[in-house]
């Protein structure tokens, strides 16, 4: 939306999606893996914004029994990167019983990785902005929805929903809670406006990971400002972690079941019609969302 990521138009939206197959390239039936026409799937491709999408068959995932559409679609980018941060990125680093802070854990993927990072024996911070937060009874409550041991509630910024990372000391807060010890892992989705703060609640040997940019790219910093915590940083993204075939249905097998299992509480917000495409991208721009936004087609 923001141009960061340019793309040569014209060219289609969306990046995930999902339905049933129709036809299978007489090219493609070596690649098939077992999926015939009918099957239904979902997958992460360009294109998505159509009734009829080209998707290589590799892309593929089969949506298994017991699990609707809307589900498993809301499970694809969300799910994965969820998935990837809290197993895979800071493998080796962060520990169980490690703290772990998640920016955004009252919606979108924020909300995914922390559920996660709980499932992987970590003890988890998030943030949250005060709209999200105030849909439960108390703060207690709200922590326990999003999968969280400790919930630090921000103010919104002033006229949006989205959180004022300034209207909390969030360094001055994660120092308490973990006495002093700082975050092994810090998974940072907003960007522009927290790396800062991310930096300052860093453990010793901790790592900090980029993933995205809500609030702005994060500029270039020297990179002897991890010198003092021994620190590590990346900025990956979720095609690197889902490089096979294996490695995806590997994650989307494992996120199925946990929904499945009822151990991941998925929250699909709003469901837009294709014709309101536009305000479900200003409804995501403002900060509103409190779960998936899908479009039906």
């Amino acid at each position: 939306r923001s141009g960061l990521y340019p793309r040569q138009c014209p060219f289609v939206l969306g990046q995930e999606g999902g339905g049933t197959i129709v036809n299978i390239s007489d090219n493609s039936q070596s690649l098939s893996s077992g999926l015939k026409v009918g099957d239904r799937v979902v997958y992460g491709a360009f294109g998505s914004y159509a009734e009829y999408t080209s998707v290589p068959m590799d892309k593929l995932v089969p949506i298994p029994d017991g699990l609707d559409m809307q589900t498993a679609v809301a499970c694809m980018t969300q799910g994965l990167t969820a998935h990837y941060l809290s197993s895979s990125v800071g493998a080796g680093i962060a520990q169980l019983g490690d703290w772990v802070l998640v920016y955004g854990a009252g919606s979108g993927t924020g909300r995914w990785t922390a559920q996660m990072c709980k499932l992987r024996g970590y003890r988890v911070i998030g943030t949250t902005s005060r709209c999200k937060a105030d849909l439960f009874d108390n703060s207690e409550d709200a922590a326990s929805a999003f999968g969280c041991d400790k919930l630090l509630v921000l103010e919104n910024a002033p006229g949006k929903s989205y959180a004022s990372y300034t209207s909390v000391d969030i360094a001055s807060e994660v120092m308490k809670i973990t006495d002093g010890a700082g975050c092994k892992l810090i998974i940072d989705g907003i960007g522009k406006s927290t790396y800062e703060i991310s930096l300052k609640c860093l453990a010793k040997r901790g790592l900090f990971v980029s993933f995205g940019n809500a609030s702005g790219a994060v500029p270039a910093f020297p990179v002897l400002r991890l010198l003092p915590q021994s620190a590590y940083m990346t900025r990956p993204k979720l095609n690197d972690y889902v490089a096979t075939r294996k490695e995806l249905l590997e994650r989307a097998n494992e996120v199925f079941d946990w929904v499945k299992d009822g151990k991941l509480k998925i929250v699909v917000d709003k469901v837009f019609g294709l014709e309101e495409v536009a305000t479900g991208h200003e409804y995501l721009e403002d900060g509103k969302s409190k779960g998936k936004i899908l479009y039906r087609l």
